[in-house]
């Protein structure tokens, strides 16, 4: 090991100013400090663990990987940023008397916008799959108080039965697996699917091959994803898992809350089904949700960030 310290010299100190662009007057002032501090950080972790030049080229190569396997998105919650932003989140709401209701838990880089939307039901999936059990999936809205919320958004995307999402999976018709259903009068939704599974990352993928050097599998259970909003509360993002998976307790995105574990139940009694206008044993699935009311208009919304044709549509 080299017992080389030089982060407190002069030259590494200027050198850092000039990197993050302190020393002109262009630029965004915010972009350079988040900058500056990120390259101090990363060169005090050169200089505290001895990083080799070896070990610095690999890093870098590696996120050119990364980024052309277009995994970075996927990675970030692997490595428990999402849930980090969800604790700060959380400790956010508390200050603000905002905590409470269902709880938030991790987007995940899936969404598609724009599904097809209607009021009180949907179906969810486009029949193709006529190995898979059909899930029946419903469950009410309410405020706080425990008031039913009508035309509530509920915008619910999952897996198919190979782990795979439509959009991302060009073998899935278009919005296979994903609507947006308003609640009706008595704060309900309902939606017709099949029961997912669970997924992992592309095994020779390159958030596969980071969680290999940490000894750390990239499973993640069967798991159905919700945004949930109206004008008026603070928008939802959660999503909950189907109890007795083998990775429920063990997701590699850290996403799993006890609340959210959902014991489906199977209905084999002919005469429920028949009333359903189902065929053979189904699953249900039964979802309650909480929202919380808030006049902030810029909590009735979900957050910014890059996702799949939002924008474009409806």
């Amino acid at each position: 090991m080299m017992n080389v310290k030089t982060m407190h010299t002069p030259e590494v100190q200027e050198l850092l100013e000039k990197v993050a662009g302190f020393n002109n007057s262009d630029g965004n002032e915010r972009v350079k400090t988040i900058l500056h501090r990120v390259m101090h950080d990363v060169f005090q972790i050169i200089e505290d663990l001895d990083i080799t030049q070896d070990e610095l080229w690999t890093a870098v190569y590696y996120i050119n990987q990364l980024g052309a396997n277009g995994e970075a998105a996927l990675l970030a919650p692997g490595l428990g940023i999402d849930k980090y932003l969800d604790i700060r989140s959380d400790e956010a709401d508390k200050q603000a008397g905002l905590y409470g209701g269902t709880p938030r838990t991790i987007e995940g880089p899936l969404y598609v916008a724009g599904s097809p939307k209607s009021e009180g039901f949907a179906r969810m999936d486009d029949g193709t799959d006529t190995e898979s059990e059909v899930m029946l999936l419903t469950g009410q809205v309410t405020d706080q108080d425990g008031n039913p919320i009508r035309n509530a958004v509920v915008d619910i995307w999952h897996a198919n039965s190979m782990g795979a999402y439509s959009y991302f999976d060009k073998s899935q018709s278009e919005y296979n697996l994903r609507r947006r259903i308003e609640t009706d009068e008595n704060g309900r939704y309902t939606a017709r699917s099949i029961i997912p599974a669970g997924y992992g990352c592309p095994p020779e993928g390159s958030t596969q091959h980071l969680l290999n050097q940490l000894g750390r599998h990239g499973n993640r259970p069967a798991h159905i994803h919700f945004f949930i909003s109206k004008p008026g509360y603070k928008h939802l993002t959660t999503q909950i898992n189907l109890a007795g998976d083998e990775y429920t307790y063990d997701d590699f995105a850290f996403a799993t809350l006890e609340e959210l574990v959902i014991e489906a139940q199977r209905i084999e009694d002919p005469a429920k089904a028949d009333a359903l206008g189902l065929e053979g044993p189904f699953t249900q699935v039964e979802f309650d949700i909480q929202l919380l009311s808030t006049e902030k208009s810029e909590l009735h919304v979900r957050h910014s960030r890059l996702r799949a044709l939002e924008g474009e549509q409806a």
